[in-house]
């Protein structure tokens, strides 16, 4: 089996453009989106964002929708990126194919939640949790505006790799011949939650962003919503295709990166090595760049390591929209596709002062030739993804050899008496201490499997979970509201993201492979198990830890109360490794 992957639509809306036009308008022109704040009501407005410039009401209007419910900003979003994709890709009916729509989020409908939160406490019209923690509420909400109401439907949260890797995730679908079409990418919303979070890391600049230079004190946070429709052997239709791409994990810290940008390295280097390329064919490379102390040069020596001194023109382009987290990996592969189509190099806006412990960026120019670049994204967790978008159609790829798949451990945890147990993996009181139940309940299931597997460091590790970590963002919820966005705690952000417990696996047992978070509700498992089969299938694996780790907290118990469900279990921890036959 063979198939070379095309890009044949595309979608965008962010701080620098509504649509395609305005966005490439605005790149070709250096014009930022960078403003104060408009439509987030938070009180620190003295942050500069990089907001979208429609109301929601404005979106919806766009969208055709006449019903006054509250509509999260992320699904907004996401359905005119979609909708765009689809009208360029001209796929025609849909009827009668096989679709799938893959988006990536963390913030998923936090924004809703952050309206209801205190009013969800005491008014028993409220029947649901609004969509927070459920990230896969947004994407199906996302397919119904679009108008794919058939389409299977997944959620990745990987914090700011989300869509990088949800492209990644729909290229493999599309090479195994699982789908005919693929619209794949991520929608993020500002909200107060991720604005305080990533302010009491003390990461976000009073000023505009400047990537890789000296005087670099941080990043804004930006918002918007990219998709790709991508399709097999699509011809003259293609736009650009996808070469080659990697999935890899820091494995060293929740929020830094490695001095040596041991994930990014690897990732780019295996995205290369797929697209049978060597680093001389690479002529740009949109970084991730978000201008903080700790990315910039971490990220800059994995550059280093892979393209020695003869470096391609670098640039980020967070200067024009703010880093978008979760979305900005296929809103930044969008500009690429725009900077190979009309020949440029976006600038690196900001710079002006070389760091000698940095790349030194492009300032940008309107004449190049691209056939081949990469473009980067990197989470929290270490969660470090590359995409190699070409011009040129790229060999063939073939799937190799097939492989049968065996259950090697299956281990469950949900009873909490069986968390003093983490003392015989050498994990210390004071460590434990900083643990909620989630997290230890996935350690010490997944060391257990590992154990019981014979398995020391699995090639990949795959999380499902359909709430994330609950407890700890309630908490954060709840010291908004009690504090007015001041004096707030950044260890419940850092253990807020729902790949926090994949990562942190990763981070115990040093485990550099694929590492990937599904969080699509009560198909999140499905998705988990398919994609570890895919991986052993095909040989890319030979082990993977898949984990399907929830929680449940009073308020989640008491809208199933409401709503006449079945409270789900405080506390479930699923390990399972398999192997290759």
């Amino acid at each position: 089996m063979a198939a070379r992957i095309s890009v044949t639509g595309m979608g965008v809306i962010c701080a620098i453009g509504n649509n395609l036009p305005s966005v490439l308008d605005s790149l070709r022109n250096g014009r930022s989106g960078i403003r104060p704040m408009k439509y987030l009501q938070s009180r620190h407005s003295e942050l500069p964002v990089g907001e979208v410039q429609m109301s929601n009401e404005q979106m919806k209007q766009l969208l055709g929708i006449s019903d006054p419910a509250p509509v999260s900003r992320t699904s907004l979003m996401g359905a005119i990126a979609i909708r765009e994709a689809l009208a360029q890709a001209a796929v025609g009916s849909l009827s009668g194919k096989r679709v799938a729509l893959i988006s990536g989020t963390t913030v998923g409908g936090m924004d809703v939640t952050e309206l209801y939160f205190e009013q969800m406490k005491s008014d028993d019209s409220l029947l649901y949790l609004p969509q927070s923690n459920d990230c896969g509420k947004s994407t199906d909400e996302m397919a119904r505006m679009a108008g794919l109401e058939g389409a299977r439907t997944c959620t990745i949260s990987t914090a700011c790799s989300s869509a990088l890797n949800s492209i990644i995730l729909g290229a493999e679908m599309l090479a195994r011949d699982e789908v005919d079409i693929v619209i794949a990418g991520g929608s993020e919303a500002l909200s107060r939650f991720h604005l305080n979070g990533f302010n009491t890391l003390m990461i976000l600049d009073h000023e505009p962003c400047r990537p890789f230079d000296a005087t670099r004190a941080g990043l804004n946070l930006g918002e918007g919503a990219g998709f790709l429709v991508l399709e097999k052997d699509a011809g003259e239709r293609s736009l650009a295709y996808v070469a080659g791409y990697g999935n890899r994990c820091d494995a060293f810290h929740q929020t830094a990166s490695s001095e040596n940008g041991e994930g990014a390295f690897l990732a780019m280097s295996d995205a290369l090595a797929m697209a049978a390329l060597q680093p001389e064919d690479i002529q740009y490379v949109n970084a991730h760049g978000t201008g903080t102390p700790n990315n910039d040069p971490s990220e800059s020596q994995a550059l280093k390591r892979l393209f020695g001194e003869k470096l391609p023109e670098i640039s980020s382009t967070k200067g024009f929209t703010g880093h978008t987290t979760s979305a900005s990996g296929s809103i930044e592969a969008i500009f690429c596709i725009l900077a190979m189509r009309d020949g440029f190099i976006p600038a690196n806006l900001g710079f002006s002062t070389a760091d000698p412990g940095c790349i030194l960026p492009s300032k940008g120019r309107g004449e190049a030739c691209l056939e081949n670049v990469i473009c980067n994204a990197f989470g929290f967790g270490g969660n470090d993804s590359s995409l190699i978008l070409s011009s040129r159609e790229p060999r063939e790829r073939e799937t190799g050899a097939q492989y049968e798949v065996e259950t090697a451990a299956d281990l469950c945890i949900s009873d909490p008496e069986a968390l003093k147990d983490l003392k015989e993996f050498n994990i210390s009181p004071m460590e434990s201490r900083r643990m909620g139940k989630l997290m230890k309940a996935s350690q010490l299931s997944a060391l257990k499997a590992l154990q019981a597997a014979g398995v020391d460091c699995p090639d990949a590790i795959i999380t499902a979970t359909a709430h994330g970590m609950l407890e700890t963002s309630l908490q954060f919820l709840e010291e908004i509201e009690a504090n007015g966005e001041e004096h707030l705690k950044p260890t419940l952000f850092m253990q807020s993201t729902h790949n926090t417990l994949s990562s942190a696996i990763a981070i115990r047992k040093r485990c550099h492979g694929y590492n990937i978070t599904y969080s699509h509700g009560e198909r999140s498992m499905e998705w988990a198990m398919l994609d570890a089969s895919r991986l052993i299938a095909t040989g890319k694996a030979q082990s993977v830890l898949v984990g399907h780790y929830d929680e449940s907290t009073p308020l989640f118990d008491m809208f199933a109360s409401r709503a006449g469900k079945a409270a789900p279990k405080p506390l479930y921890a699923r390990s399972v490794v398999l192997k290759r036959k």
